[in-house]
């Protein structure tokens, strides 16, 4: 372990050094950093990972970075949200389950408290405090009270929406969901303009910020958070038009196409297997309108991630004009892997309701008004070639991709593919590394706090080493009953229904990332080990069992319920009443004017 230390400060050591004016007359600059973060991208959306999406901005960065093609993160979006925050474990940091997933039995729990906890402390707390400017934009999803928003967590300014997702074109809620919008603008109730895209909102403010802070000459830490691809999805219509008719053959045919394309890429091995889910409905026998609006669907996702790419790129532009871009790290990833979950496919309800609320028709997806979901076939293309998606503990819900890039080092291997095991608490304690920020490690500005888990990635931006995780080292991980241990090329998991069957299972994700063949009889011992090393993490992380038949997607229709339904139905009982004493008036009137 000594010697993985040394060769980690040796290789952050090495990056900062390649910054140093050629003179060595004056220090280096610190480097202002950005994390590009987005939301439901799978593992091969991104052009540079096997995507047929146009994504021209964010390849660019993967030329002159690294991709990391075995990252990982949490399968939904707050728990990954604070460990790339914090460094720390979903369970630690507050996040063991999301507002919207979490069981009645569990609110209030140690570790489950739906927010992030005041026991962890933030990238931006640590750079702030080593002389960054810090902004944040977008989606924040870790707390919507006054000291659980961003600028009460570390940031000098921050424009964020505390809820999972919004409407896209207007301050308006996922009304399946909530019965408002939370957007605050530095810890108070932010007024947005009457119209704006998201994507475009969030770079437009991430670059006021930058540019208000300019004179301090201080570097600056900059986390985009994009709702895109999130449920609705919503774009520009020349977005969406440049993709009519280019998903016509299916779900079955994409997914095999980006197959190819990760291999040839270089981001997954060779004659990698994968699964065909059976969530995937043979497209064959779908109806012409059927396939009609799943095709529109995912047409209106790939234009979202479009425009979204094309934000990135204004932002780049920027930073290049500003003379800030060669001195920047970038960061791209995904907070999870694709949404299967569609409204329209949940029962009748659900299409009910969301049909009463929104614009469904197939001429309508993604734009102003629909409510258009990605749905379980094409987040399987989206994924490719792994297995699950979203919510679930399998890879497809778990790996994302990740690029690394500092345009003006020319330490870093523009356009490599770094294979060895990552995780998201890991970009903490390397991005502060490279920022010349000492990581705390339990204590921080005289207060005891959670220390940072993450390791440092310095040593796989240079290639000095395929992973700095060490093979005998375990990395547990639990969201809402779906669980995993890492250890080294294993992986043991297992998913509740409706993702599985709640057996465990054993991988060996560095040869079959697709999670195609359980080892867990072949290999009896090492099943054993992984499963004693799980159990222990369960304990010293106070992870809870899951309520008996419990299930992520009903435990949502329920919280919306319980949050939305019954109120809104409580506050039309003066109505109600009203009809009720007209009902009654009318009969004893019509009564009273009966002949005898």
């Amino acid at each position: 372990m000594r010697r993985n230390r040394s060769a980690t400060v040796l290789a952050a050591l090495a990056l900062l050094s390649l910054c140093t004016p050629a003179t060595h007359a004056a220090p280096a600059k610190r480097p202002n950093i950005v994390i590009l973060l987005a939301d439901d991208w799978g593992f091969s959306d991104v052009g540079a990972f096997g995507g047929e999406i146009a994504t021209t901005n964010i390849d660019a960065l993967a030329a002159k970075g690294v991709r990391f093609s075995n990252f990982h993160v949490a399968g939904s979006c707050s728990p990954t949200r604070a460990m790339l925050q914090t460094g720390v474990i979903n369970h630690r940091a507050g996040l063991g389950n999301m507002p919207e997933t979490i069981p009645p039995e569990h609110q209030g729990k140690p570790g489950y408290d739906a927010h992030l906890n005041n026991r962890v402390v933030t990238i931006a707390d640590q750079l702030r405090a080593g002389g960054y400017r810090t902004y944040l934009t977008g989606k924040w999803h870790l707390g919507h009270t006054t000291d659980s928003l961003p600028t009460a967590r570390g940031y000098d300014h921050a424009l964020a929406l505390a809820q999972s997702g919004a409407d896209n074109f207007e301050d308006k809620p996922n009304l399946l969901l909530y019965d408002r919008t939370e957007w605050s603008e530095d810890g108070k109730p932010a007024k947005l303009p009457a119209r704006f895209y998201s994507s475009t909102l969030i770079v437009d403010r991430m670059i006021r910020y930058i540019d208000s802070g300019k004179a301090s000459g201080k570097p600056f830490l900059a986390s985009v958070n994009f709702i895109a691809n999130h449920t609705p999805l919503q774009a520009p219509d020349a977005d969406i038009a440049a993709y009519a008719g280019r998903y016509t053959a299916g779900w079955t045919a994409l997914r095999s196409q980006r197959r190819a394309a990760v291999i040839a890429r270089g981001v997954m091995p060779a004659g990698v297997a994968m699964v065909t889910m059976n969530t995937s409905a043979d497209w064959s026998k779908l109806s012409d309108q059927e396939r009609q609006q799943r095709a529109g669907a995912m047409a209106a996702y790939a234009g979202m991630a479009t425009a979204m790419d094309r934000e990135i790129g204004r932002l780049v532009a920027h930073l290049k004009a500003i003379g800030e871009y060669e001195n920047t790290i970038f960061v791209f990833l995904s907070d999870n892997g694709a949404e299967a979950t569609d409204p329209m496919a949940m029962g009748a309800f659900a299409r009910w309701n969301a049909n009463l609320l929104y614009d469904q028709s197939i001429a309508r997806q993604g734009r102003p008004g629909s409510l258009t979901a990605q749905g379980a076939g094409f987040a399987s293309a989206s994924v490719s070639p792994l297995r699950g998606y979203k919510f679930t503990a399998s890879e497809g819900g778990l790996r994302v991709p990740m690029i690394m890039a500092w345009p003006g080092n020319p330490a870093i291997r523009g356009g490599s593919v770094a294979t060895g095991f990552a995780h998201v608490t890991d970009m903490p304690p390397t991005l502060l590394a490279l920022a010349g920020v000492t990581p705390q490690q339990g204590v921080f500005a005289g207060r005891r706090v959670e220390p940072m888990i993450g390791l440092n990635l310095s040593p796989m931006l240079i290639g000095s080493t395929p992973s700095v995780h060490p093979a005998d080292r375990p990395l547990g991980y639990e969201l809402s009953g779906n669980a995993v241990l890492f250890k080294g090329d294993y992986k043991l998991v297992k998913n509740l229904p409706p993702y599985g069957d709640g057996r465990w299972r054993l991988y060996n994700i560095s040869a079959d990332p697709g999670e195609t063949d359980d080892l867990s009889r072949a290999d009896p011992e090492r099943f054993a080990v992984m499963q004693s090393d799980y159990a222990a993490f369960a304990k010293a992380n106070q992870v809870l069992p899951m309520p008996e038949g419990y299930a992520a997607p009903d435990q949502i229709l329920a919280n919306a319920l319980r949050t939305l339904l019954i109120p809104r139905l409580l506050a039309l009982w003066p109505v109600a009443a009203v009809l009720a004493a007209a009902t009654a008036a009318l009969i004893w009137w019509r009564r009273r004017r009966r002949p005898a």
